[in-house]
Formats: C-alpha cells, sequence, structure tokens
C-alpha cells in the first residue's frame, strides 16, 4: 500500500510538488494524471526512493521512503519513463543480473517466467541495443515485476508499445493489479479510464481531483446526457423528446440524432422511449453520453487547449 501525507518537494525556487495527500491500497490500481510538469514523476521518483522529499511523509509497504528507504526499495517495482538499460547485453543475462543483485532464489527460472509474463521468450537471447523501442519497455516492465514487489510505480508503462502490445501490457497490470498495489501515470487518458480503479488528477504540484472515472464525470456535469435515434426523418424528433417532463437542453446533431439532457437522480430514458414511440417513430438507440476523461482532465487542470 502507499500512503501520502503532507508531500512537498522544492528545487531551489521552485515548489515542484506541494503538500500531496493520497493512498492507494493492495488490490488497487490507481492512475496518476496530469499535464507535463504537473509532479507526478517527481513523486514517483519519491516514493521509489530516488530522491527525498523537502516535506512530509510518504509510507510505502509499511516503510518511511526517508527513514526506510532500503526496505521500501526491496518491495517496490519501478518502471520509469525512460528506461535504463544496458544495450550491450543480452536480454535474459540483464535480467539475471538484475535479479541477482536482488538476491532472488532459483533466479534463472524467474527470468522465464517474467519474460513469457511480458511476451518476451524468443527475444531472450537477443542483445537489449537491437530491440525496438516497445520491446525494450518490456524488458523494463520485466525487471520492475522480476522480485515479485508488494508495490509496483510505473512511469507510462505503455510508451512506445504498438497498439497489440499496448493491449497485452494493459493486460498484465490488471491481472497484477489484482494483489499487488499499482501506481500509474500516463498521458493516455482513455488508458486510465479503460485500467485504473481510481485516478487522482495532479496540476502545478496539487491534486486537483480524486475518484473513480465515473464520479468525476457526475460530479462535473451534474446531469445525464441521451443520444436518441430513429428510423427515417426525425425532423420533429426534438420537439416530441421536448414534451416530456424534465427534459432540458435538447439538441440536433448533424446526423439527425438527438442529444437531451435531464438532472441526475431520476432516469428520464424510459418516459422519452414512451413518447417517440408513442409519436410514431421507429426507436434504434437510447444510449447515455458520460463526459470523458479528457474532458475532466482539461475542466480540472484548466488547459490552455480547453481555451482554443
Amino acid at each position: 500500500m502507499i500512503k501520502v501525507s503532507g508531500l512537498t518537494k522544492d528545487f531551489g525556487a521552485r515548489r515542484a510538488v506541494h503538500n500531496l495527500s493520497f493512498d492507494a491500497q493492495q488490490g488497487e490500481i490507481v492512475g496518476f494524471l496530469g499535464p507535463n510538469g504537473a509532479g507526478k514523476t517527481t513523486t514517483m521518483r519519491i516514493l521509489t526512493g530516488y530522491m527525498p522529499p523537502t516535506d512530509g511523509e510518504a509510507i510505502v509497504a509499511g516503510y518511511d521512503v526517508v527513514e526506510e528507504s532500503l526496505e521500501v526499495r526491496r518491495r517496490v517495482g519501478y518502471l520509469p519513463e525512460t528506461v535504463p538499460l544496458y544495450t550491450d547485453m543480452v536480454v535474459f543475462d540483464y535480467l539475471k543480473f538484475m535479479g541477482e543483485l536482488r538476491h532472488i532464489p532459483n533466479v534463472d527460472d524467474r527470468v522465464d517466467e517474467v519474460l513469457d509474463m511480458v511476451a518476451l521468450s524468443d527475444r531472450a537471447n537477443g542483445y537489449i541495443g537491437n530491440l525496438s523501442k516497445g520491446m525494450r519497455q518490456r524488458v523494463g516492465l520485466a525487471q520492475a515485476l522480476l522480485h515479485r514487489p508488494e508495490v509496483l510505480i510505473l512511469d507510462e508503462p505503455t510508451l512506445g508499445l504498438d497498439p497489440s502490445q499496448v493491449v497485452e501490457v494493459r493486460e498484465l497490470i490488471r491481472e497484477i493489479g489484482k494483489e499487488r498495489t499499482v501506481l500509474l501515470s500516463t498521458h493516455l487518458l482513455h488508458e486510465a479510464q479503460n485500467i485504473c480503479d481510481r485516478v487522482l488528477i495532479i496540476n502545478k504540484g496539487k491534486i486537483v481531483a480524486e475518484d473513480t472515472t465515473e464520479n468525476l464525470q457526475a460530479r462535473l456535469i451534474g446531469a445525464e446526457r441521451v443520444i436518441v435515434r430513429v428510423r427515417g426523418e426525425a425532423d420533429e424528433l426534438a420537439d416530441t423528446i421536448k414534451q416530456v417532463k424534465g427534459v432540458r437542453s435538447v439538441e440536433t446533431k448533424d446526423d439527425g440524432a438527438v442529444e437531451f439532457e435531464f438532472a441526475s437522480g431520476k432516469d428520464l430514458r424510459p418516459e422519452v422511449a414512451k413518447q417517440v414511440i408513442k409519436s410514431g417513430y421507429d426507436l434504434l438507440e437510447l444510449r447515455p453520453l458520460g463526459i470523458s476523461l479528457e474532458e475532466i482532465f482539461l475542466e480540472l487542470t484548466g488547459s490552455d487547449s480547453k481555451k482554443k
């Protein structure tokens, strides 16, 4: 588990991390989201013992990252954004070397296991320097998993992977997250939405939101949005839907569908469906529209791109 309280990090006059407090439990995958320079990587480096905080406390796997740094490192698997690899070593030999540094018993067998986990068994005898960027990323992930860590901290784990590899790594992280604590950062917001049990959105060194993506959606829009499609011409469909009490903000889209909104608390979809059918339309689709994680991200971080 991870428990952070009042974590602060200064680099001279610049405050990179400001009074962060959050936790992550065993069996939970937590996504760490934020724009470049928000403080994500700095926080991860503190949690893995790579640098001390200026102030605050961080407990990882039951140990203080400052007072018991070596114990933390024994229990954490870390994949940095730029994976440090020895390019002139063979994949198997590199992982065996890393395993020996950690005094892993039966290290050859364990290397075979993690190579199979990250789908690199067929490259075990190849030089790291000859691998693609995506395959090097998987070697780094194998290194992070080698010692069966209680906590896994991944900085952009799918960086440089092709779509099929992203799916494989995503499934692997989900499987790992059933038994371990996983904290991962990503710029791929849909990835966090698909993988993570909970997300932390950080901006300018501060956490601006912490919740499940579903709860964040409900908190931000305060209403339910629904798209309606019918067969054939639907010139008066919007007027038909407006007749249902409680419906608001009805809009006809370019493709002929109608989008409407109603306040959270009472689901008006059954009433809308009855009204549409009663008016003689063949109802083809009645589907809720959630606010995307991208929209949540832009709303909470006040990104300039939102204002353009």
